[in-house]
């Protein structure tokens, strides 16, 4: 497999973690700090990493970046942007998850890990400065040049200002009404070797730095969505071999293959059902796929290897999968 996405016992593990503080750190943005109730050290985890907080009241599992320390294994922080026009994850967490509360937790997993280079550039949008924290941290640890952009639409919107405001001028603020939008053309005006760029943000952002970076070779840029790419059109039917279960299913244009074997008394692991978190990641034994999610890599969608059912589909008339 070219991927390291596929799940582990650790991914499939759930454990019941309470809430033991709450604060807003920015305008809209709280950070939630959760430990074992019996005072057990929780698993580790690298910069990058991420936790699922499982809703059963509203059916959904919404997946969050771990943002303190992973020295820290007497609790986790996570930072949750309320989402006013959601589907209700995030306002559930701000209103309901007060000090005390209980919640099922998923993970953690990685699929936005710190890779080792000479230096590194970080670009970040809103929410996206979450998993960039820790990656700071490791960073300044490791003796790293780093430097950090970070934009948001206003200065109150931005969470953690008073926490990088230590590493002084490495780190460059963009409010936009103040600002403007992010110097994407200056910082990335040449490939700069030996350094790696990360970058987390909505959409836009994201688009216009894998457009500035586009023809670097492979690696040189890393990055993590929210949401996973809509714009393939084509919705077409197929069929799918579940060659483990043996079962033979017509998938139509309007469902998931994560859909049709639920369907079918078959139920694989997911969570997040939008191609963003990697839990449901199957491999391909036979077929090619229709890539539709956040994840995996252009080297990884090339050889075909696997795919999140949850989202993606085929390109070929058959899928042979691994369930």
């Amino acid at each position: 497999m070219t991927t390291s996405l596929l799940a582990t016992a650790q991914d499939k593990h759930t454990t019941i973690l309470e809430v033991t503080r709450r604060r807003m750190a920015a305008d809209g943005v709280l950070l939630l700090t959760l430990a074992d109730p019996a005072g057990h050290e929780l698993p580790g985890w690298a910069p990058g990493a991420h936790i699922d907080l499982v809703l059963p009241d509203l059916g959904l599992t919404r997946q969050y970046s771990l943002c303190g320390s992973p020295d820290n294994r007497s609790e986790w922080q996570i930072g949750v942007l309320r989402k006013p026009d959601g589907r209700g994850g995030s306002q559930h967490v701000h209103d309901a998850l007060l000090v005390g509360a209980r919640v099922e937790v998923r993970g953690p997993r990685n699929n936005f890990e710190l890779l080792p280079a000479q230096r590194y550039l970080f670009i970040a949008g809103g929410i996206g400065i979450t998993p960039i924290l820790p990656m700071i941290q490791a960073a300044t640890a490791a003796g790293r040049p780093w430097e950090l952009l970070y934009g948001g639409r206003t200065r109150g919107s931005m969470a953690f200002l008073k926490d990088l405001a230590r590493y002084g001028d490495r780190v460059r603020v963009y409010p936009r009404d103040e600002a403007g939008r992010l110097p994407l053309a200056s910082v990335l005006g040449d490939r700069s070797p030996g350094r790696i760029v990360y970058c987390c943000g909505p959409e836009p952002l994201l688009a216009a730095v894998e457009a500035r970076c586009a023809g670097w070779p492979a690696g040189i840029l890393r990055t993590e969505r929210f949401a996973a790419h809509r714009e393939q059109a084509g919705h077409q039917g197929f069929e799918v071999e579940l060659r483990r279960s043996g079962r033979t299913l017509r998938v139509p244009p309007d469902r998931s293959i994560l859909e049709v074997a639920e369907a079918a008394g078959v139920a694989p692991l997911s969570a997040c059902r939008e191609g963003v978190c990697g839990t449901c990641e199957t491999r391909v034994l036979e077929g090619v796929p229709d890539h539709r999610d956040a994840l995996l890599t252009e080297q990884e969608r090339k050889a075909g290897e696997s795919l999140m059912i949850c989202v993606s589909r085929a390109q070929s008339a058959r899928l042979v999968l691994d369930l």
